[in-house]
């Protein structure tokens, strides 16, 4: 897509990011969504994640992180009049870049199992299922 920059996310970002995820299907939030939690994972996480702009206008954001063994990432969205061009596999190539660049050799991805369209994006682009595998989660506070 012309004239579509993609650069590193800063909290600055964030009301706009926060307003495009909330637009988008299929995503859950939580207390780590807070700007505050962000702002922690952003500076824990630097040159991670990305946002997408077409001219002045938000259209793509990513977070991704690691814990120096394994990459995940978190909350792909891209704005629905702009998909389809290849937006979220940039957004998406720039994550594993870095990952690579920080010696991470795997990254993971949590999909919700009714998300379709997004289990389809992700192994369209070569990513696969571990069916052996359970998430389990606890909140700690």
């Amino acid at each position: 897509m012309q004239n579509l920059i993609i650069k590193e996310m800063t909290l600055t970002d964030y009301d706009s990011v926060m307003a495009l995820w909330q637009h988008t299907e299929n995503m859950g939030f939580s207390k780590a969504d807070s700007k505050e939690n962000i702002a922690y994972f952003l500076q824990r996480n630097p040159d991670l994640c990305f946002c997408a702009w077409k001219e002045d206008k938000l259209v793509g954001a990513v977070l991704c992180g690691h814990d120096g063994r394994r990459g995940a990432i978190y909350h792909l969205a891209v704005d629905q009049g702009y998909r389809g061009n290849g937006i979220g596999q940039q957004l998406v190539e720039h994550c594993l870049y870095g990952l690579q660049q920080a010696g991470i050799e795997r990254c993971h991805i949590h999909v919700y199992a009714e998300n379709k369209l997004g289990l389809a994006f992700w192994k369209k682009n070569g990513w696969f299922l571990r069916p052996e595998l359970a998430l389990l989660s606890k909140d700690i506070r």
